[in-house]
């Protein structure tokens, strides 16, 4: 799908990823470009800069995502493409406190049903309509320091495979965004984990990838192309893999959660 003529909606818009979608669609001639975000002094910049839609909205709350997407068809017509971006780094074992494994488990998993709710309905009766998850590759692979974050990572991907799987079929295309370490405000601190062995991807160059994807529909979209080796090691041989996994995690011990996987 092409963004050019489009109407996009993008989460967690205000920065880092989502800021840099929002930009690149506009630079693509997307029709109309709802951002959307809690942080509501940066999206009011970043909408003026680019001639966006702000709106406030907090994607934990299905209330919310419902409001957002009724604004949007109200104000500017038929969603063409949905991207799901929200994320936060709260790190955590299983000792993490239920409130931060809820919390993660809400803006990682729930945003995205909360919104294939209100538009798997309207895309599949039109037969077209684009959803782009944004996971990591720590959904395809893992995040040795934080098991809340890896676990509701892996989940996002799951739910976007079971989109693709139940309503491709219909013309409702899913793409799912995987990277390793982008430079964003979640990554700041963190420049020499282990999500960065691979370097650390700026934003506008994210883009480049994501746009590819899209214009060919797949459902992949891996801007650090190392990580589908990555993922053949891990499902080629599953036990040599953990061991490898087991040593990195010894070499990066000290506190890295937020690394934006």
């Amino acid at each position: 799908m092409k963004v050019t003529g489009k109407i996009a909606v993008i989460t967690g818009a205000a920065s880092g990823i989502g800021a840099a979608l929002a930009r690149r669609f506009s630079h693509e001639g997307a029709q109309s470009i709802a951002v959307a975000d809690v942080q509501t002094g940066a999206l009011e910049k970043l909408s003026k800069e680019i001639g966006a839609m702000p709106v406030t909205c907090d994607v934990t709350d299905e209330t919310q995502v419902i409001d957002l997407i009724t604004q949007v068809e109200k104000e500017c017509g038929e969603i063409d493409i949905y991207c799901s971006n929200a994320g936060i780094a709260l790190g955590g074992g299983e000792h993490a406190r239920d409130t931060e494994w809820s919390l993660n488990w809400n803006i990682h998993v729930m945003a995205h049903v909360y919104a294939a709710r209100q538009l798997t309905p309207k895309m599949t009766k039109r037969g077209n309509g684009y959803f782009v998850i944004t996971a990591s590759a720590a959904g395809l692979l893992t995040h040795i320091n934080s098991a809340t974050y890896s676990v509701t990572k892996h989940a996002a991907v799951a739910f976007a495979e079971y989109l693709a799987i139940n309503h491709g079929p219909s013309g409702v295309k899913v793409s799912v965004l995987c990277p390793q370490a982008v430079r964003t405000a979640m990554t700041a601190g963190n420049e020499n984990s282990v999500a960065s062995v691979d370097g650390m991807m700026e934003p506008d160059e994210l883009t480049d990838t994501v746009i590819e994807a899209m214009d060919n529909e797949d459902f992949l979209i891996l801007p650090h192309p190392q990580v589908l080796d990555y993922m053949q090691r891990k499902s080629g041989n599953y036990d040599r893999w953990l061991r490898g996994m087991q040593r990195l995690a010894e070499k990066y011990k000290p506190n890295t959660h937020g690394d934006g996987m």
